[in-house]
């Protein structure tokens, strides 16, 4: 494929002026590595999301490290925001929790997925539906909404997920599958709630 002059491979300059379909390997291969917006690939489109609010990028750190702690006395590995493949498409779940270690990696299919999580607040994709389609046996939702995290944990069911678990701020989360964990939602943020102007 060639590139007008000013653009180069490994340059997010190629999201302008590539005028093809997209796939998830086309996206590991000529785009570089950030950590700035998340650039996923659905149904040969490009989506990218700016980075988060500080209240989720906490929330995100804070359920990654404590889950990664349950998960690994069972004999599971959890990571965030990790590139995942499930056929042409390409997410960027905030927490995965894999059936086995992913280090070295730059991506990981979707089957080794047990359960992957999202931080409310991006609505361009159908996430628990296309988590679905791939078959990910449990989805867990944290919502910051107000500053009173909620989080509910959806197991799969006949191509659906059903509720499991749920819990706001100030009551417990426990979670018994794919491993057990248990944290209060509020701990999520890792601060208390600034006081209201009046």
């Amino acid at each position: 494929m060639t590139w007008p002059d000013n653009v180069v491979s490994g340059s997010l300059d190629l999201l302008a002026c590539r005028d093809q379909r997209w796939t998830a390997r086309d996206a590991l291969e000529l785009l570089p590595e950030n950590n700035g917006p998340r650039i996923e690939v659905v149904r040969g489109c490009v989506v990218v999301t700016p980075g988060g609010c500080i209240d989720r990028r906490a929330a995100q750190l804070q359920l990654a490290y404590r889950m990664r702690v349950a998960a690994r006395a069972a004999g599971q590995w959890v990571y965030r925001s990790v590139n995942l493949v499930s056929g042409d498409d390409l997410f960027i779940p905030d927490v995965v929790a894999l059936r086995k270690p992913a280090g070295g990696r730059r991506s990981v299919e979707v089957t080794t997925a047990l359960l992957l999580g999202e931080i409310t607040g991006f609505g361009v994709i159908d996430r628990p539906r296309e988590y679905a389609a791939a078959g990910v046996p449990y989805f867990l939702r944290v919502d910051l909404r107000n500053r009173v995290p909620t989080i509910a944990l959806f197991e799969l069911v006949d191509g659906d997920y059903r509720p499991l678990a749920a819990a706001a701020a100030g009551t417990p989360f426990v979670m018994r599958q794919p491993f057990e964990f248990t944290v209060d939602p509020g701990d999520l943020l890792g601060e208390e709630a600034p006081e209201q102007a009046g």
